[in-house]
């Protein structure tokens, strides 16, 4: 659970002496917090293959039972990502979108249909390999951070890199450069607890691009923010976009947020409607 945005003024614990000792103790936390089993692969074992069509869904469904009851969250839906796009996914509350990208997480699978990420059919990937798509290719970016309350922010955004087996000495800088990117460098050995919502969401979207995915998923990433910061965190998630040369997917109610994507994929009743 994400901690609440503090008052001004507010003060944080102390950082812990050994960041390397509290990234081990939280990591079943973090893997249980974003639906990630725990891995049995070896670090590198599998590389991303380079593709334009980052997301190539057909017909994707998913399905749940309710006792003898079916119950469909998405519908034969298809669409495609290339690489380098800015979409957002818009639709009622409801409709299938944090659903439909849960599925392009690899967190869900579908009842039905063939979805590709970057390549890789995900039908004929097992549980390691599925894990390792997802730490090596896909960035996710949540409504409410889901940021480790003990942890710092460095620690928040070095996970992605530790779980991929980079050598911890590796790591610092690489997270230095990524705070540094999101303008959070003064606060990386703050708790998560002692920032505001918009720098627990700038530390969020350090955490989801550090390991350079080929894919991001934001679920409403503006949806806990005022107006003014939630501007400002999609000013920041665009120009990681553009900068980095990611595919970016965001969902969003915000018709703002929207128009600020190269285009609009709409859903409803759990069918996309257009793209």
């Amino acid at each position: 659970m994400a901690a609440q945005a503090p008052q001004e003024g507010s003060k944080g614990g102390e950082t812990s002496p050994d960041a390397v000792d509290a990234y081990d103790v939280e990591l079943c936390a973090w893997r249980s917090n974003v639906g990630v089993p725990r891995a049995r692969f070896k670090p590198g074992q599998m590389s991303v293959e380079s593709t334009a069509l980052i997301v190539d869904a057909e017909s994707i469904r998913k399905t749940y039972r309710n006792g003898s009851t079916e119950i469909v969250a998405v519908e034969a839906a298809s669409l495609c990502l290339k690489a380098g796009e800015f979409v957002a996914l818009t639709g009622p509350s409801g409709c299938g979108k944090s659903t439909l990208l849960n599925m392009l997480a690899c967190v869900e699978v579908p009842t039905a249909g063939v979805l590709r990420i970057a390549g890789r059919a995900t039908g004929s990937l097992g549980d390691d390999e599925l894990t390792s798509l997802r730490r090596t290719a896909i960035g996710y970016v949540f409504q409410f951070f889901n940021l480790m309350p003990m942890l710092t922010v460095r620690e928040n955004v070095a996970l992605p890199l530790l779980l991929s087996g980079w050598a911890r000495r590796r790591i610092r800088p690489a997270v230095a450069a990524a705070l540094q990117a999101v303008g959070l460098r003064d606060q990386a050995e703050q708790r998560p607890a002692t920032l505001s919502g918009g720098q627990q969401q700038r530390a969020a979207i350090a955490r989801a691009i550090i390991h350079s995915p080929k894919l991001v998923l934001a679920d409403e990433p503006t949806g806990n923010l005022d107006t003014r910061t939630g501007t400002d965190v999609l000013t920041l998630l665009r120009r990681m976009q553009r900068d980095r040369d990611l595919t970016v997917l965001m969902a969003t109610h915000n018709a703002d947020a929207a128009h600020a994507a190269d285009r609009i994929i709409r859903m409803r009743d759990g069918k996309i409607e257009a793209h």
